[in-house]
Order: structure tokens, then sequence, then C-alpha cells
């Protein structure tokens, strides 16, 4: 079984003449990131390996997530998450190897909410229409596949295990 968890970038600001690569995290999104990281390390949510886009808001999503959990896992900045659809999101996924059996992205909409959609087949009901109706900020879609190689992963293919968001675990309305 592989395990692929998206989590989009927290809350950011959008401070004028800034480029968008490079808009920084709003406080709430400061606030949002290591409880969601906190998340993952009390529920064993634990990555093999953490792709993250090089955008600003999404590399320190990442620092504040990272300290949460009992073992930084290794990571790396892959520049096609940034901007990047959905069909161009799997190609990242199938590319993975096969020794990485947890992996964490970490992006941006819509792409990861339409990566997200496209590949769950099953799973949690109430999760899934959570996730339909917003995929707000710092939201951590979790899905499992019964393969045994990111190449097999494909639409459809998923279970939904669970949809969390900074809400859902009592920390404000989400974004």
């Amino acid at each position: 079984m592989l395990r692929l968890m998206l989590l989009r970038h927290a809350k950011s600001n959008w401070p004028a003449g800034v480029a968008d690569r490079d808009r920084p995290l709003a406080p709430r999104g400061r606030e949002a990131a290591p409880l969601i990281g906190g998340y993952l390390a009390e529920e064993l949510l634990l990555p093999d390996l953490v792709l993250i886009s090089p955008a600003r808001r999404t590399v320190e999503t990442w620092e504040l997530v990272a300290p949460m959990l009992a073992e930084k896992p290794a990571s790396q900045y892959e520049p096609r998450i940034y901007e990047a659809k959905a069909s161009a999101l799997l190609d990242v996924v199938q590319e993975t190897e096969p020794a990485v059996k947890t992996l964490l992205m970490i992006g941006h909409n819509p792409g990861f909410e339409e990566l997200a959609q496209r590949l769950t087949g099953h799973g949690d009901r109430y999760a899934a229409a959570r996730m339909s109706q917003k995929y707000p900020t710092c939201g951590l879609a979790v899905l499992d596949f019964a393969v045994e190689d990111w190449r097999d992963v494909a639409g459809r293919g998923g279970r939904l295990d669970r949809f969390v968001t900074p809400a859902s675990l009592g920390d404000g309305p989400d974004d």
C-alpha cells in the first residue's frame, strides 16, 4: 500500500509589489501550519519523503510543520509543483521511487484540489463531501492506494482516508 498526503500551503499574505512566488505566510497561516504538523505527528502520518513547491509560502509551511514531527523526513523542493495542474502533479507522484511508501506534497490550489478529486475513488464519504465543498489553506487530504509502485497510481484508484483542515481541528474558520 502507498499513501499520498496533499497539504495545501498555509494562509498567505498578498503584500503589494511582491511576486506571487515570494508571498509569505500570514499570521493565521503561521498558527495553522504547526497545528497540522502536530496532527500529523499525533496520528502517526509520517512521510518518507516530502516534496515542496519552491514558493515562499510552501517553504514556510514546511518549516513550521517539520519541527512537529519526531523525525524529519527526507525533503526536496520540486519546481513542477508550483502552479501545476492536476495532470502535472500526477506525473510527479508517478515518478516517485517505489521505496517511498508515504509521500507528502506541499503545494497549491487549484491543482491539489483537482488532483485529490481525480484520485479519490472511495473512502470516507464525509471527508469527500467536505473536500468537494472547499480545499482551504492548510487542508490535508490523505489518500491510500492498494498498489506497490507509484506508477500505478491512477484516477479513482485511491481511498480517501481523511480530509483535515485547521477548522476541523478547532482552529478558527477555513480560508
